[in-house]
């Protein structure tokens, strides 16, 4: 498990794309789980939480795009 003391995007996704599954907590967000390299949404969350996941998965798709591209 990898804590992140502030919410930083980008750190986040590169752990999720390198580890490709695990736990990680995030500060404020709490925890976090990824598996197969995407955030996995938990049943209940908060809204806030809701949508950093989503912030992150479409990150993770977008350097996933950008990858194939060249």
């Amino acid at each position: 498990m990898r804590f992140f003391p502030v919410y930083a995007p980008k750190l986040i996704v590169k752990h999720a794309r390198i580890f490709v599954s695990g736990v990680i907590w995030v500060k404020d967000l709490g925890r976090l789980e990824f598996d197969k390299g995407r955030f996995l949404l938990p049943r209940q969350s908060l809204p806030r939480v809701k949508q950093a996941i989503i912030e992150l998965n479409q990150l993770i798709e977008r350097q996933h795009n950008e990858a194939k591209m060249v």
